[in-house]
């Protein structure tokens, strides 16, 4: 970005191609892991016959499949418009939206298709999120634990707080009419997605583990006491 931002068509289909599949990847994975969730909590004793190696594989394969076609389509349909406007994308990698900002063909029907497919995507995936966790709140607000209901809060807050940032973002980068389209908001939102949402996620997710929160809190005393000693000494 800061020594060459230069990039050839081919390899700007690639970027485009690759950037589709795994942000699809993404939201349908999030759908599997509410459904592993669901049977988690609300399934516990047949969770191993449930979530068996097979059913794992397919819960990752189909979202993977599905996505690399879904990407081959869109990259194929984006880069066979003609480009005869400025060849500058306004944007930090290679996206639709700015693309057809370039391009001197009829858009209605890639823009059709675009929402068409986010949609789809968003809404089933949504409605599988949504479902298990109608489930699983159903489940918690049942058990008579306190142990119980804090631990299963604890399996699904996480989850739940990288499918709101992460469809939340997606959703207002995409399911927008073209017209209130910014590509200076939409090269923030995109920011999210492609790099804070990546970044936090592991935080996220090992913040449940005892052990990482052990370290973390080591961290923070052993950084408070330097400061202290550094301030005394001074």
């Amino acid at each position: 970005l800061y020594k060459q931002n230069v990039i050839s068509f081919n390899a700007c289909a690639a970027q485009l191609g690759c950037f589709l599949a795994f942000m699809t990847a993404e939201c349908l994975l999030l759908a599997s892991m509410a459904y592993d969730r669901y049977v988690a909590i609300c399934n516990p004793l047949l969770y191993m016959v449930v979530m068996s190696q097979g059913i794992c594989l397919q819960l990752v394969a189909v979202p993977y499949s599905y996505s690399f076609l879904v990407a081959l389509f869109h990259t194929i349909l984006t880069f066979r418009l003609s480009y005869c406007h400025s060849n500058t994308i306004n944007h930090f990698y290679c996206d639709d939206m700015p693309l057809l900002r370039l391009t001197c063909s009829d858009t209605r029907s890639k823009q059709l298709w675009i929402f068409a497919c986010a949609g789809i995507m968003f809404i089933s995936s949504l409605l599988i999120v949504f479902v298990s966790y109608m489930h699983i709140i159903s489940a918690i607000l049942r058990m008579r634990s306190a142990e119980g209901r804090r631990k299963a809060f604890s399996t699904c807050g996480s989850h739940m707080l990288a499918v709101t940032i992460f469809y939340g973002t997606l959703i207002f980068m995409y399911l927008q009419p073209s017209s209130n389209h910014s590509l200076d908001t939409d090269k923030m939102a995109s920011v999210f997605y492609t790099v804070i949402i990546p970044m936090v996620n592991p935080l996220i997710y090992s913040l449940r583990n005892k052990e990482v929160k052990d370290a973390l809190k080591r961290v923070v005393m052993n950084t408070d006491q330097a400061f202290v000693f550094m301030k005394l000494k001074k």
